[in-house]
């Protein structure tokens, strides 16, 4: 697994895992990923509701590959930034609802314009 090496002060450096391109990863992998012990993630599932795995018919967990992004950035809050978990819920929150997808009705609004962009022309 590949580190990238973010520069953040002159004696500090920060080492961001890289997330391997697949759909699922087993608790094993997000734990080698994250450097986190497994028991961790399982508490971790129980205090923040944005880590949701799959479970499959053996109750064995699939985390997405966004779930581990958040798993990274609660470490980050905990370890680094020295949150509480409470208020890196709140963080979570509050920050989450700063990036939502735009609504269907701008995007269709988006399109429009632009096909009336390519319609224009193709008149001309």
């Amino acid at each position: 697994m590949g580190m990238q090496m973010e520069r953040q002060s002159k004696s500090q450096i920060l080492v961001k895992p890289q997330i391997p391109d697949k759909l699922y990863f087993k608790i094993g992998e997000v734990s080698a990923i994250a450097g986190l012990p497994a028991y961790v993630l399982r508490f971790w599932e129980t205090q923040f509701t944005k880590i949701n795995p799959k479970r499959t018919s053996s109750g064995q967990r699939l985390y997405r590959k966004n779930d581990v992004e958040v798993i990274l950035k609660i470490k980050s809050l905990l370890h680094e930034k020295k949150f509480t978990i409470k208020g890196a819920v709140q963080h979570l929150k509050t920050h989450s609802a700063v990036k939502k997808r735009p609504s269907p009705t701008d995007t269709l609004k988006e399109i429009r314009i632009e096909l009336e962009k390519l319609r224009n022309m193709l008149d001309n």
